[in-house]
């Protein structure tokens, strides 16, 4: 691994690759311009970043590149933030690892942090409440997206498949997911040592303690059902949590998101929906439609939900929190980790938690499906919104498709409130 220091060759003997040691002025100026043009979610942005860095600045080799980038997919934290606190590091150590990250997070955070202000100060118009219609239907089908290329990844034989498919009905019965993930990490990391009867008694044991739960809760409220995901509140005033109760629930999501932004959806969720009760699952979603049209990794959309929960320093606490892990896992361990995320028992519970989480991600989609189309028109929002998921593959495809629904919500609900 090359040094971290400006002007250290990299380590694996390609002499044609040098980090530069680069002014710290213009680090956080390179990384700052990488955050104003990060569209199109973590693939753009570290495609973006490769292009620069490796295969035109060659600060490091493809090879390393490559190396780098599967440690940062396996740990929790957005990729392409990570990428950039290591970039940063190399160059200039911590200090440099700290100014990278802050520059590519800080555009879309100061345009979130606005337009959440904007969102609670002026509330929105029945025009702009249309245009969020369309916004929310457009969302569900890009988690939907999510759900399905997360899982075609990280779901590759039967054993993960299967926990992934109790893990989603573990959540629709309202098991906590932290005992959720921890069945599906041991569960995997049992059958990946070749112990398959053990780990297939550990499910079933598990599967029937919520089978026992449930009944018994079903029993304790007179019979209602419990199967389906909590709705949530139909209404919920902002500012209602604490600024200690969204740094905690921020921490507790950058440390969980495993597999892409998109896994930190189902407990952000859990937090500020379902259990909380600080925003609405509708909320939620326009949180997630106003990340999808800027410039930036979609877990900003946490500022969102701290600036709604707690206001300004609701929204610098949680942004904060959700961050830590990213900024941590490189600027303290990351040659730890990558020694740590190299042996196989690790990496094997690490599967199964990740496969667990695609379950929890399944389960919040029906919550919020149930919020976001509610109509015909939503429905067909949705529709074409999926299919245009699938279809367009442009850099700017999310933006666009949001935009394009909003649009849409507009002819569709805008005469209803005209």
């Amino acid at each position: 691994m090359p040094r971290a220091r400006g002007g250290a060759p990299a380590a694996d003997g390609d002499e044609t690759t040098r980090v530069p040691p680069e002014p710290l002025g213009a680090l956080f100026l390179r990384f700052l311009r990488f955050g104003s043009l990060a569209w199109g979610g973590p693939v753009a942005q570290i495609a973006m970043i490769r292009k620069e860095l490796v295969d035109e600045d060659r600060w490091i080799s493809r090879d390393q590149f490559n190396r780098t980038l599967a440690v940062y997919q396996v740990l929790p934290g957005p990729e392409a933030h990570e990428l950039c606190v290591y970039f940063g590091m190399l160059a200039r150590g911590r200090v440099g690892g700290l100014l990278a990250g802050l520059g590519f997070m800080l555009p879309g955070f100061v345009l979130m942090f606005v337009l959440s202000w904007m969102y609670l100060s002026f509330g929105i118009s029945p025009l702009f409440g249309a245009v969020f219609l369309g916004f929310q239907a457009a969302v569900v089908a890009l988690i939907v997206r999510a759900v399905h290329r997360i899982g075609s990844h990280a779901l590759h034989d039967k054993w993960l498949m299967a926990i992934a498919a109790i893990a989603l009905i573990g959540s629709l019965l309202g098991v906590h997911f932290a005992v959720t993930l921890l069945v599906a990490g041991v569960a995997y990391a049992l059958a990946g040592r070749g112990i398959r009867s053990v780990a297939a008694l550990f499910l079933i044991a598990f599967v029937a303690g919520v089978a026992v739960y449930t009944f018994a809760l079903r029993d304790a409220a007179g019979g209602a059902s419990m199967l389906g995901t909590v709705p949530g509140p139909d209404y919920a005033e902002p500012g209602v949590a604490s600024v200690g109760e969204l740094f905690v629930s921020g921490l507790k999501a950058g440390l969980l998101t495993f597999g892409g932004a998109y896994t930190v959806i189902p407990f952000l969720q859990q937090d500020a929906v379902t259990s909380g009760g600080w925003m609405t699952n509708r909320q939620f979603l326009d949180g997630i439609a106003l990340s999808g049209i800027l410039p930036a990794p979609l877990i900003i959309f946490s500022t969102f939900i701290g600036y709604f929960g707690g206001g300004p320093l609701g929204a610098i606490a949680i942004t904060v929190a959700i961050f830590f892990p990213a900024f941590a896992i490189t600027l303290i361990g990351h040659q730890v980790l990558e020694g740590v995320i190299g042996n196989p028992a690790v990496h094997t519970f690490l599967d199964g938690v990740t496969a667990g989480v695609v379950g929890l991600i399944a389960a919040t989609t029906i919550a919020l499906f149930r919020a976001g189309v509610t109509n015909w028109q939503s429905l067909v929002i949705f529709v074409l919104a999926l299919a245009a998921v699938y279809w367009w593959n442009a850099k700017a495809a999310v933006a666009g498709i949001v935009l394009g629904a909003g649009i849409l919500g507009l002819l569709l609900f805008g005469s209803a409130v005209m």
